[in-house]
């Protein structure tokens, strides 16, 4: 079976208004989701409804968001006016929601993604008309929301709208909507609102046994508050759910607002944005991990350097030779004292703290050994930066700075035994 030139491969759902295909474009090789709806119904729905359905999926297709399913295309064939879009895999809204309760944190994460796509479509002069579990799919494995069916959306102030036609499901349309009122961007935080209090208590806003009944209530009555159903919730989210569900449009708030007031509530404090994603994380560890060590071996490295090359040297001792016949004892003791004359308590030259050093920077062999090791390091540092730990020209480097610092030590003993 073909619609146009999508080959269809099942038959993946069943709405009022038609019947979803999963299927093929042969174009790209890709897989698809179709929405159908017999030419002849849509006919029978008025005068209008054939163009109707056709210029809304069309606007719904100028949305480019994460939160929105995409349009690929739309266009009639075989009697029937389709819709081509993103094929989602994933359980709607509707079957999480069956299973009682959401928890806080997810409530409301869900909840802000869809006011960030309604933000998005209202930004941009559409509006769903239809917000409803059902129209919500739960996809990925950190839950990435879609809004689909925009299928009753409509520009905004569109010359084509028709004042006191009532569209959407009943329990979650808006109380103007349910009139057949005029309805802008509101009427979804409206939906929206009846979308979230079902998440966190388990229980429609507006129900009955009739049609009649949930519209009138829709109307008229106030849901019971949310926090005698859940005790635990905030008092700011128990707040911002009973302004969504105003009747009155203005007192609720926009969309963009909306998303800052729920992003408050979240209960880790997340960034408006896509928080990183844990596997992005883990990527980062090995980074830090190498990272860490090749700097403190670089500022090692160029410490060396700095002190090698820049540093100058210590002053070098001049030993002072006695007169003939004048053995070195008995020179100190004939001195004359003086002032600037040490006491002699006080350290000579050659016992000054860092005599030692002087000594082995003045060494010529010390020096070439020091001086070798600088050259390895910065070498082993610049193929710790190019390769890794574990490459093996490092592992040789590392050999022969072991092998350098005992050959150091080694002289060093043998030196002041002699």
């Amino acid at each position: 079976m073909k619609i146009g030139r999508y080959e269809i491969l099942a038959k993946i759902g069943q709405g009022a208004m038609g019947t979803v295909y999963r299927a093929r474009d042969p174009l790209i090789e890709r897989t698809v989701a179709i929405k159908t709806v017999s030419l002849a119904q849509l006919r029978q729905e008025g005068a209008d409804a054939e163009s109707r359905f056709l210029r809304e999926a069309q606007s719904a297709g100028r949305l480019s968001h994460p939160s929105i399913v995409t349009i690929y295309d739309v266009g009639e064939a075989d009697g029937l006016a389709y819709i081509a879009m993103e094929h989602l895999s994933g359980a709607t809204l509707r079957d999480v929601m069956n299973k009682g309760p959401i928890p806080l944190d997810l409530a409301l994460d869900t909840a802000m993604q869809m006011a960030e796509a309604l933000a998005f479509a209202h930004e941009h002069g559409v509006i769903h008309r239809d917000i409803k579990p059902a129209n919500v799919v739960i996809t990925g494995q950190r839950g990435r929301v879609k809004l689909t069916d925009f299928g009753i959306a409509h520009l905004v102030n569109s010359d084509h709208t028709q004042t006191g036609q009532m569209l959407g499901s009943p329990r979650y349309m808006s109380p103007e909507q349910a009139m057949g009122r005029e309805i802008d961007g509101r009427s979804d935080i409206f939906s929206l609102g009846a979308v979230l209090y079902e998440m966190l208590t388990g229980h429609y806003a507006f129900d009955g046994d009739s049609l009649p009944t949930i519209v009138y209530r829709v109307i008229h009555e106030t849901p019971v508050p949310a926090t005698s159903l859940r005790p635990q919730l905030p008092a700011g989210l128990a707040s911002l759910l009973a302004r969504m569900l105003d009747k009155n449009p203005g007192t609720r708030p926009d969309a963009r607002a909306l998303v800052n007031a729920l992003h408050a509530l979240l209960p880790t404090a997340q960034p408006v944005a896509a928080p990183v994603p844990s596997n992005r994380i883990s990527r980062l560890l090995p980074m830090l991990a190498f990272g860490a060590p090749v700097g403190v071996l670089l500022l090692i490295g160029v410490g060396i350097i700095v002190i090698e090359h820049f540093l100058p040297p210590l002053p070098k001792e001049v030993p002072v030779l006695p007169p003939p016949g004048v053995s070195s004892s008995q020179d100190a003791a004939s001195k004359p004292k003086t002032p600037d004359s040490p006491s002699p308590t006080a350290p000579t030259a050659t016992e000054h703290p860092a005599s030692k050093a002087f000594v082995e920077l003045s060494d010529a062999y010390l020096a070439g050994l020091d001086k070798k090791q600088v050259e390895l390091r910065i070498k082993r540092t610049e193929l710790l930066l190019e390769y890794t730990k574990r490459h093996p020209d490092v592992v040789q480097i590392d050999r022969q700075l072991e092998q350098l610092r005992a050959e150091r030590r080694r002289y060093l003993r043998q030196k002041q035994k002699n």
